[in-house]
């Protein structure tokens, strides 16, 4: 655990070494920041008129303003999480430091993990700056907490399901921009494996929906903690981080 946890320093280290942690961020601030303020000028506006015309509709933050933030947060993650995995193994590979650490005292497992790990806590840290902003949410309004938690909860097993995806694609080349590229494909294809099941309601689509990373994150979303979700995710990121360990024997076989 102790050579995990080393791994994870290093590599968190080396994102906030370079601008690539502090642009995501303030990138991820920027355009969320803007949503909620689009969204909660909206609802504000809806609010006088429905009070101006002497109509009474239910107004509540957590529907109306909060769930479609977190969703349009989920959207922007596809857009960042192969900039955060695309140099975890490309790089070394570039630089010919993975010779260094194939050779060093410590197993593929915790090279992987160490990688995964910091990968996730640099998102969490991008995640941090959205809830920054829905602090003030808290500040002046009275959203239930509970769903808010939980949809972040869907934002962070979705996101190391994507992590873990792309640290094994990144595994496969030395280039960073092919490895960013490809894991943006397939997150993108993992996202829009959703849309097969809108018109058909045969086998192949209900499968292809049950693939989908969106399709799980819609409850969480909701504020639901469903154990099929979970466990879609986790066994995604075991499955991910498994062939990443397969990809790294061979790595080691070819030095």
């Amino acid at each position: 655990m102790k050579a995990v946890l080393l791994i994870c320093q290093k590599e968190l280290k080396s994102y906030f070494a370079s601008p690539i942690a502090y642009l995501l961020m303030a990138a991820f601030g920027l355009i969320f920041g803007y949503a909620l303020a689009t969204s909660t000028i909206q609802f504000v506006r809806f609010s006088f008129q429905m009070q101006a015309q002497g109509q009474s509709f239910p107004m509540n933050i957590n529907e109306q303003i909060i769930r479609p933030l977190l969703g349009f947060g989920s959207t922007i993650s596809l857009f960042l999480i192969p900039m955060i995995t695309m140099r975890l193994f490309a790089e070394e590979k570039r630089s010919g430091t993975i010779e260094l650490l194939l050779t060093s005292p410590i197993t593929d497992l915790q090279i992987i993990l160490g990688k995964w790990l910091g990968s996730l806590l640099l998102y969490l840290c991008i995640l941090a700056m959205s809830m920054i902003n829905l602090a003030l949410l808290f500040a002046w309004g009275k959203p239930d907490i509970r769903p808010v938690l939980v949809a972040y909860l869907g934002l962070l097993l979705q996101g190391g399901c994507l992590l873990a995806i792309g640290e094994f694609i990144s595994t496969t080349t030395r280039n960073q921009i092919i490895a960013g590229g490809v894991t943006f494909f397939v997150c993108l294809l993992l996202w829009l494996l959703s849309w097969s099941s809108a018109n058909d309601v045969s086998t192949f689509s209900q499968v292809m929906n049950y693939l989908s990373i969106v399709t799980h994150f819609d409850n969480f979303a909701k504020g639901v903690v469903e154990s099929k979700d979970v466990i879609f995710y986790i066994s995604m990121i075991f499955f991910a981080l498994f062939i990443t360990s397969r990809s790294m024997e061979s790595l080691r076989w070819r030095s």
